[in-house]
């Protein structure tokens, strides 16, 4: 089986968020189950200044973009055995300092920039003559691309036997645009209508994805339930509903060669469920590093997260000082909303001793946040999956999370079970509800046995990517039998 999969970040070469995690490490899964993957992204700045030892392809691409052709360069890695990553390059594009906009808001050629993607797949896959069994597309950056093989490459004999999976990792961001931009597409107008492309007047690169893909999946169960409903469909709950019968969630893995205490190499001590006393030297250090003092008995939490209302970072700034009054640390490494990293860098001048706020994106430091915390806050409005309480507890660094998605899929509640529970949830998104959560955790903490019990049964869990890679295996071939039924 032959794999291409098609996404707009792809670790260690260019990373936003966990959309990245994901696609830089469950085709290392599938490779290992025998399925041959390639990967397409687009070459970044930070792609192209990497030191990834990038390759040309010796023929350049001619993709169209509105009435005209456009010339763009692939370059190429691999990853694993033999997993070749291509990079579409067009530095009028994508040669900028971010992925999709700055802390001030998107990039107004956002629909350009993946137009130019989504078209300059299959354009890829005939120019030199590939053949894929599935195209698998992540979010709405790849969206048009089910919706081209069944308009403009209808028919052609390069995708006769491709089948579409789409994955939403966040539906949220929908990639939604003004309807003159539709040009750019090469679209006809017979597809801008409410069962194609046409969204309240406008373009929706997802709903294109949803309405044209063979097989939808999410990733997590409870996800795939919570966005068929209005409270988290952002108004295409609808289309989902109608599609009910293809759309599957997956829980996320995760990558354990990269998260894990015992051979995490940016970490002053690794450590395992037989050593913590090394995870408190992985404390002190990461106080240090962030300028608070070294108390290793006040409870030290850490998030890891783009700073926007989705992350529920309205609540944290709204109960800050209470959380303060706790007696605990805390902080925070993220970028995103301008908002959120103003007040966050005023409460850093306010609270010295207990809060550090780091604004950036830093793999060093996220690694020893989540070895050096004994607690991890995740409050999200929503949460589709969500990747950090999962290295949290490889880490025995407890998650305090809000029930929602994947977080209420992957922690249990210690409250609520203490012989079985992983962390502490909560469910009403208010302040009271995160701060009841907040003190249970450091109640416990207190308790050293308890406690010491608690971060055991955390680092035990296992969500490798082994089970998930074995389910996209299945749906591929189910994605591949409509295929042969259409």
């Amino acid at each position: 089986m032959r794999i291409l999969m098609v996404s707009s970040e792809v670790e260690p070469f260019s990373k936003t968020g966990g959309l990245a995690d994901v696609i830089g490490s469950l085709p290392l899964s599938l490779e290992k189950l025998g399925v041959e993957v390639n990967i397409f992204s687009p070459a970044y700045k930070c792609v192209l200044q990497g030191g990834f030892g990038l390759k040309k392809m010796d023929i350049p691409l001619s993709v169209p973009i509105s009435t005209r052709r456009d010339t763009a360069e692939v370059l190429w890695t691999t990853i694993g055995k033999n997993i070749k990553c291509f990079f579409l390059r067009k530095d009028k594009y994508y040669d900028r300092d971010y992925l999709y906009g700055t802390s001030d808001g998107d990039y107004e050629d956002n629909a350009a920039r993946f137009t130019f993607l989504c078209r300059a797949v299959p354009e890829f896959i005939k120019k030199y003559n590939l053949q894929f069994d599935i195209i698998h597309c992540h979010d709405w950056q790849t969206g048009l691309i089910p919706v081209y093989l069944k308009t403009i490459y209808k028919g052609d004999p390069q995708f006769k036997n491709t089948a579409t999976l789409f994955t939403i990792h966040n539906l949220g961001y929908q990639g939604i645009f003004w309807h003159y931009d539709l040009h750019l597409t090469g679209l006809d107008w017979d597809v801008f209508h409410p069962g194609g492309i046409e969204f309240y007047g406008k373009i929706n690169f997802l709903k294109g994805g949803l309405y044209f893909s063979d097989i939808l999946t999410t990733v997590s169960k409870k996800y795939a339930e919570e966005i068929q409903t209005p409270e988290f469909g952002f108004g295409l709950d609808g289309v989902l509903r109608d599609r009910k019968k293809d759309l599957f969630g997956i829980t996320n893995g995760v990558n354990y060669d990269n998260w894990n205490p015992e051979t995490d190499p940016y970490i002053i001590a690794r450590y395992n469920e037989e050593s913590l006393e090394n995870k408190k030297r992985c404390k002190e250090d990461l106080q240090r590093v962030c300028g608070l003092p070294v108390r290793d008995n006040v409870p030290l939490i850490g998030s890891i997260s783009r700073l926007a209302d989705q992350k529920g970072f309205d609540l944290i700034r709204d109960c800050f000082d209470r959380i303060m009054e706790m007696g605990v640390q805390y902080i925070i490494l993220g970028k995103g909303d301008r908002r959120y990293e103003e007040s966050f860098e005023s409460l850093s001048r306010k609270y010295p001793e207990s809060f550090a706020f780091k604004n950036a994106y830093d793999n060093v430091l996220a690694h020893k946040i989540e070895a050096g915390c004994d607690l991890f806050l995740m409050p999200s409005r929503y949460e589709p999956c969500g990747l950090n309480q999962i290295y949290s507890l490889k880490y025995g660094t407890i998650p305090v999370v809000r029930a929602t998605g994947g977080l209420d899929d992957t922690i249990d509640d210690y409250t609520s079970d203490n012989e079985r529970g992983t962390g502490f949830k909560f469910s009403a998104y208010t302040g009271e509800a995160l701060l009841d959560a907040l003190r249970r955790a450091t109640e416990t903490f207190q308790d050293p046995v308890r406690w010491r019990e608690l971060m055991i049964r955390a680092m035990r869990k296992d969500f490798s990517w082994d089970v998930a890679a074995q389910k996209y295996i299945e749906l591929y071939r189910i994605a591949l039998s409509k295929k042969v039924d259409s």
